[in-house]
């Protein structure tokens, strides 16, 4: 990720901080109160690193009573909502204080990322796209920590109160991602409706492409099991073959060390 020049963050978060004294005269559950909030979370994520936790402070904010028991005053619920606009103004204050004091336009540019400049990726941390079959997510994940590595599933992550994209996008700084194409639905072209082929899950198709452009198609490897339907844009790239009881792993080592992975095939034969 490029990071915004000093002056460029501040005007950012600043807008944002600016916005808020019209949103003290709307009441909590207000399409732009909303907008704002959505728009505020995207401003942070994209001016500091996900790892800062800065992202992390704003979404622990509480703008609402949800999740309460049902009867409470309107004046409560209003009042937990001005106060989370009080702790969000001071946040954004603070971020820009940072920005202000510590940032020099002489280090812009790419802020490191999973995927180093010098070939080593600085996470462990491997994403494992799955569908509905259980048994091959377990198996990868169990696999990839015989290799000292630290499989990343998404389910098994705290919600914190985000929506799916939020939650994924919040895990998705890792070095290296395995596709797990299953045959867990079926599909076709629309005039060849009596021709259905085994197809990977919508959620893996997305969540595959999403990987391919963040971190290379080398740091993305895909596991295909059975005579699964390959996405059209990415036929013609070589697959490892999840039938091959044994075959997979030692392919998944060397398309990690490739990555840049620091692993022991001797682990592949005792797991």
């Amino acid at each position: 990720m490029t990071r915004p020049t000093k002056t460029k963050a501040m005007e950012r978060l600043q807008k944002k901080l600016d916005a808020i004294p019209e949103l003290r005269q709307l009441r909590y559950d207000s399409p732009k109160f909303e907008k704002w909030k959505r728009d505020t979370r995207i401003a942070i994520s994209n001016t500091f690193d996900n790892k800062s936790g800065h992202i992390f402070e704003f979404n622990n904010i509480k703008f609402s009573l949800r999740g309460l028991l049902p009867g409470v005053p309107g004046s409560a619920v209003q009042t937990t909502y001005m106060q989370g606009l009080e702790s969000a103004a001071s946040l954004l204050e603070s971020m820009i204080e940072e920005v202000e004091d510590y940032w020099d336009d002489k280090d812009q540019g790419q802020i490191p990322s999973s995927a180093q400049a010098n070939g080593r990726p600085s996470s462990n941390q491997v994403f494992v796209i799955h569908g509905r079959d259980e048994g091959a997510k377990q198996t990868v994940a169990r696999f990839l920590e015989t290799l000292g590595l630290e499989p990343v599933i998404l389910h098994e992550q705290a919600n914190q109160g985000h929506t799916i994209i939020e939650k994924f996008e919040d895990h998705a700084d890792v070095g290296f991602a395995v596709a797990l194409l299953t045959p867990d639905d079926v599909g076709s072209l629309k005039e060849e409706k009596i021709n259905l082929n085994p197809r990977a899950r919508q959620n893996v198709i997305f969540e595959f492409g999403y990987f391919i452009g963040k971190l290379d198609r080398k740091r993305v490897c895909a596991l295909i099991k059975g005579d699964v339907e390959k996405p059209s844009d990415y036929d013609g790239v070589l697959c490892i073959p999840w039938d091959d009881p044994d075959g997979w792993k030692m392919r998944l080592i060397k398309e990690l060390k490739s990555a840049g992975f620091e692993v022991d095939a001797n682990r592949a034969i005792s797991s």
